[in-house]
């Protein structure tokens, strides 16, 4: 029986690439010339954290790092913007988490909206994911359709279709 799941993943390699160019872009930017802005990336915990020294740095680096996700085809919905805080002096710092995988109640809106469409396939949760299996691909892909039209706020990807 045909089946393929959904799921939300990051390429990592990629998300590396997109945080370096961003250093690099921040470091000749003019409006950020003598500051000591940083971007560091855990690879472990999937956390990026800026540090500069005021609001507006941090807004321009965000907009900076959506940017560079986007270029190199990454979702920036996947980003997790924390609230500012002070760190020590007049320096700013910001954590941003990196979401991977589906959480249960987005799982259960996905499950819900390939049920309510009453295709010819089941759709069951499994961990961070969604497998939907049905007997003719074309439900299949009809399901690819409904849910990549719909808006789930956090970045879907399409796998092992079989």
């Amino acid at each position: 029986m045909p089946s393929f799941d959904i799921v939300n993943k990051i390429d990592h390699q990629l998300l590396d690439n997109a945080i370096n160019t961003s250093r690099k872009e921040i470091a000749t930017r003019y409006d950020f010339r003598d500051s000591k802005s940083t971007i560091e990336f855990d690879k472990k915990t999937l956390n990026i954290q800026l540090l500069t020294e005021n609001e507006m740095r941090v807004e321009a680096i965000e907009d900076v790092l959506r940017s560079r996700m986007i270029k190199q085809k990454l979702d920036p919905l996947c980003l997790d913007f924390g609230k500012e805080r002070y760190a020590s002096g007049n320096m700013m710092r910001k954590d941003i988490k990196i979401k991977e995988g589906i959480d249960k109640e987005t799982a259960k809106k996905i499950v819900k909206k390939i049920k309510d469409a009453k295709l010819k396939v089941e759709a069951q949760i499994m961990d961070e994911q969604v497998r939907v299996s049905g007997k003719k691909i074309d439900d299949l892909q009809a399901v690819i359709a409904l849910v990549r039209s719909s808006d789930f706020e956090v970045p879907l990807q399409f796998v092992n279709m079989k």
